[in-house]
């Protein structure tokens, strides 16, 4: 956990979206931009998946960023790789200190086998992804879906190697900031989860700041 402040000055963005509580949203950022992810009320788990502006056969590998920084949680420093081993982002301001990458995103599935067979139909972050990039310029498809990061999110491993799905170690304006290496397409679903505590079973909103 390497706790970081950014110098940078919201009035300063070139952009700004909120995005409300279990919404998606798909969105360019350039290589060399900033992006920031708030969380605006606390214990909100933000989804995401990145992909290679130019080529989204490109994208966010959860085993080589994993593999490069020796470590499962993201903080100040970390350098999230994409699936050609290349740098995608580096996060360099953090305020919460440690975001998940091992727990996935919610999808009618995993509602079933985790919580009970009638969450099937609840709405879920892979359904967002798909609403995202439906009539998308991106070029982007379901078969694009690959694992994500999840931002705020607290998923401890115990000790016989299980995943746990506790309370959020974020707070009311908590965020993370990365520095774009090349030119991405973000897909976010901003997690719509009413059955674990990732957000206090209580999905708020997110805010999304772009710096040039």
């Amino acid at each position: 956990m390497r706790l970081q402040e950014s110098p940078l000055d919201p009035a300063d963005a070139v952009h700004s979206a909120i995005l409300p509580a279990g919404e998606p949203w798909l969105h360019e950022v350039r290589q060399g931009q900033t992006l920031r992810i708030v969380d605006l009320e606390g214990n909100q788990a933000a989804d995401i998946i990145f992909y290679n502006r130019h080529d989204t056969d490109e994208h966010y590998s959860v085993t080589d960023t994993i593999l490069h920084q020796g470590g499962i949680y993201l903080t100040t420093g970390s350098v999230l790789m994409s699936s050609e081993g290349r740098p995608m982002l580096t996060i360099v301001a953090d305020t919460c200190g440690r975001h998940d990458t091992l727990g996935g995103a919610c999808a009618a599935e995993s509602n079933t086998v985790r919580y009970a067979l009638h969450k099937k139909f609840m709405h879920s972050c892979r359904d967002n992804y798909l609403l995202a990039i439906q009539h998308s310029d991106s070029g982007l498809s379901k078969a694009d879906l690959v694992p994500n990061v999840n931002f705020f999110m607290n998923v401890p491993v115990t000790a016989d190697g299980q995943l746990k799905f506790d309370d959020g170690v974020s707070g009311p304006g908590k965020y993370v900031e990365l520095r774009a290496e090349m030119d991405l397409w973000v897909l976010v679903s901003n997690c719509p989860q009413l059955n674990n505590p990732c957000n206090a079973y209580n999905p708020t909103p997110v805010q999304f700041l772009i710096w040039s």
